[in-house]
């Protein structure tokens, strides 16, 4: 199912979360390098302080299935950081889908140099290590303003990240189907020579979003 969202955008997903009530935009995440496209589904992970004795930070990566979305919850925090150059090549290496961040990562050029899809709320130097550790891996996490579990759909691109309930993905690809192809209808007309506000009025643009249409 994750492979019927592609070609669609962020702000079309949003829109059709806007339109059924559901949550799903994540604020204050932007890509990281050159790769903005992300696509697949959640593999999460949960970082919380340090203990007495430090667990690890990353000896998940070698589980993560290929095409998989790394969703990594650092309760925002932006002091230290959960990812770095070694993950984003051995995630590179391993065909996984990319990384979305609740928090910051470091060495951002690896994600260049391997055209790499990671998106953060910045970047900061200072390891996690000694920090943070791993509390839970498939559980429920959170991006700040939007939870996500294991399976739900993440879309990313230079806009930012939505992410998708699996439980609704069917209904959720069918609206902004219809609203892209609404647009595109708005986009043709206006070509054709009509003003764009006879154009937006008569392909319904302004309840679009609106839910129950």
């Amino acid at each position: 199912m994750p492979a019927s969202y592609a070609g669609l955008s962020t702000a079309e997903v949003s829109d059709a979360l806007d339109r059924l009530n559901l949550p799903g935009s994540a604020l204050g995440l932007a890509p990281v390098g050159a790769a903005h496209s992300l696509l697949g589904r959640a593999y999460t992970v949960r970082y919380t302080p340090v203990d007495i004795d430090p667990g690890t930070v990353g000896d998940y990566i070698d589980h993560v299935p290929a095409g998989a979305v790394v969703v990594l919850d650092n309760g925002g925090r932006v002091d230290c950081t959960v990812w770095g150059g070694i993950l984003t090549e051995v995630a590179s290496r391993r065909g996984i889908g990319g990384t979305v961040i609740n928090g910051v990562c470091r060495d951002a050029d690896a994600a260049a140099q391997f055209q790499y899809p990671l998106f953060s709320r910045g970047r900061f130097m200072r390891t996690g290590k000694d920090r943070v550790q791993v509390d839970e891996v498939n559980g429920p996490v959170s991006l700040g303003d939007v939870r996500v579990r294991p399976g739900d759909i993440l879309i990313g691109d230079s806009d930012g990240i939505v992410v998708v309930p699996r439980e609704r993905e069917d209904e959720v690809l069918a609206v902004a189907l219809g609203t892209r192809d609404a647009e595109q209808a708005i986009v043709d007309s206006v070509r054709a020579g009509m003003s764009l506000t006879q154009a937006r009025e008569a392909h319904h643009y302004h309840v679009l979003q609106r839910r129950g249409r």
